[in-house]
């Protein structure tokens, strides 16, 4: 007895490894391809629609094409990554949307290009979902906020420095040429996704027995990766599930005004040359990275300190809604173009503040089906994210450039409104189907 009180205790004084936080930076960078691969063509617009002859309307339903593909594959992307698990499914489908990431480049017409584009949105379908899913097993319950506020500060870290790169590779080699280089980028992080991830840390030969011990014992990360039957008819009956899907419906909608339409309102409307369309299209998004890791960190550690779940993710999404939506207003109506561009960072940044919050709820409330609540509220994002580009150009075309944004601000009120109704502390219990 004495000698194996002996054997254990080494290992019980071993410092835990942190496995965990690799796998979460190597899903940071999964998240800034996603959105440098996503905004590429925002930045190329206007070269795009120079060259091809494209109006403003035709754009705007090239941007939607992209957002259809990924509203629509968001629910069987999740599928995937629960069938086949998250190490297989993610390397897939990152390889599938590089292939047609850089297809891009190859388009010669509207049709062409409407077509690559919903097959690239089809393929970054699954990207959140099967993430969310992945880190849903490593994880620990108090990282959590931390741990989506970061991933979605690298989506928009990848965006911010995306409109520069774009413009500085279309200067010497054209549009065509980021499509290309973007798509080699998304297949070599896929090939080292699959050689270092795992589908639970028991798997992993890194990881040592005290960082394991931890993650069990917090979250019983060491069962089988792969699910039971997904329990549609409890996930679906659940109330507060659409009410978390219209506010990100709404959301989407604000998110994609400046992620596709940004850059051309600069150049159109406030009459920036392409240097500076590029620069000052950046610093929004910029600054919605620190909006996404002050999110995530800021609510968990109210959780924390109050011990309160629901007011420490919903205190923080309602000041950055109404953040967002008092921005927006003086970007818009202000005459100075620089103006327009510091409150822009204030409005993105609010916006920003709530994702990290968003996304940590559906591992609140959903267990193992995290990834299936993931996939839902981000499917009626990315309706609302395909909405978006085409109403932007209808509206612009009817109404001027001021409209989309008072609608922008419209819809971040409502957003705060329904934070109202969302507790991330109500757990979806599937064994007593409530």
């Amino acid at each position: 007895m004495q000698n194996a009180t002996n054997a254990v205790a080494p290992q019980l004084s071993t410092r835990p490894t942190r496995v965990r936080h690799q796998v979460l930076w190597l899903t940071v960078a999964a998240y800034m391809i996603t959105y440098m691969d996503r905004v590429a063509i925002s930045s190329a617009a206007p070269y795009i629609r120079e060259e091809m002859g494209f109006g403003m309307i035709t754009m705007g339903w090239l941007f939607s094409a992209y957002q259809i593909g990924y509203s629509l594959f968001q629910v069987p992307g999740a599928w995937l990554g629960d069938r086949i698990g998250p190490r297989r499914a993610l390397s897939l489908i990152v390889a599938w949307w590089s292939i047609f990431t850089s297809a891009t480049a190859l388009a010669w017409n509207a049709a062409s290009m409407l077509v690559v584009r919903f097959l690239f949105g089809m393929g970054e379908a699954g990207a959140f979902p099967i993430a969310t899913r992945s880190l849903s097993r490593w994880m620990l319950p108090a990282e959590r906020g931390f741990a989506q506020g970061v991933t979605h500060a690298g989506s928009r870290l990848g965006a911010a420095m995306t409109p520069l790169l774009v413009v500085t590779i279309m200067a010497s080699h054209g549009w065509r040429a980021p499509f290309f280089l973007l798509g080699i980028l998304g297949l070599g992080w896929a090939a080292v996704w699959y050689w270092y991830y795992r589908d639970t840390p028991a798997e992993h030969g890194s990881v040592n027995a005290a960082e394991r011990e931890l993650i069990q014992s917090s979250i019983g990360g060491g069962r089988a990766a792969r699910s039971r039957p997904v329990p549609w008819r409890v996930i679906l009956s659940t109330r507060m599930l659409w009410v978390l899907s219209l506010m990100y419906f709404l959301y989407g909608y604000c998110l994609n005004v400046y992620l596709y339409w940004f850059p051309t309102y600069l150049k159109d409307h406030r009459h920036f040359d392409l240097k500076e369309m590029g620069l000052y299209s950046s610093l929004p998004l910029l600054a919605g990275v620190f909006g996404n890791i002050a999110g995530g960190y800021v609510s968990d550690l109210l959780a924390r300190r109050t011990g309160n779940l629901k007011w420490g993710r919903r205190g923080v999404a309602m000041f950055g809604f109404l953040l967002g939506a008092g921005a927006i207003m003086p970007a818009t109506i202000t005459s100075d173009p620089y103006d327009c561009v510091w409150y822009t960072c204030f409005a993105v940044l609010g916006l920003e503040l709530t994702v990290g919050v968003s996304w940590a709820i559906p591992l609140d409330i959903g267990g193992d089906c995290a990834g299936w609540v993931a996939a839902v509220m981000n499917m009626a994002g990315n309706i609302g994210g395909a909405v978006s580009p085409a109403a932007v150009a209808y509206l612009k075309q009817a109404y001027g450039w001021n409209v989309p944004f008072f609608v922008a601000a419209a819809s971040s009120v409502a957003s705060a409104a329904l934070f109202l109704k969302i507790d991330a502390s109500r757990r979806i219990r599937i064994s007593e189907g409530t």
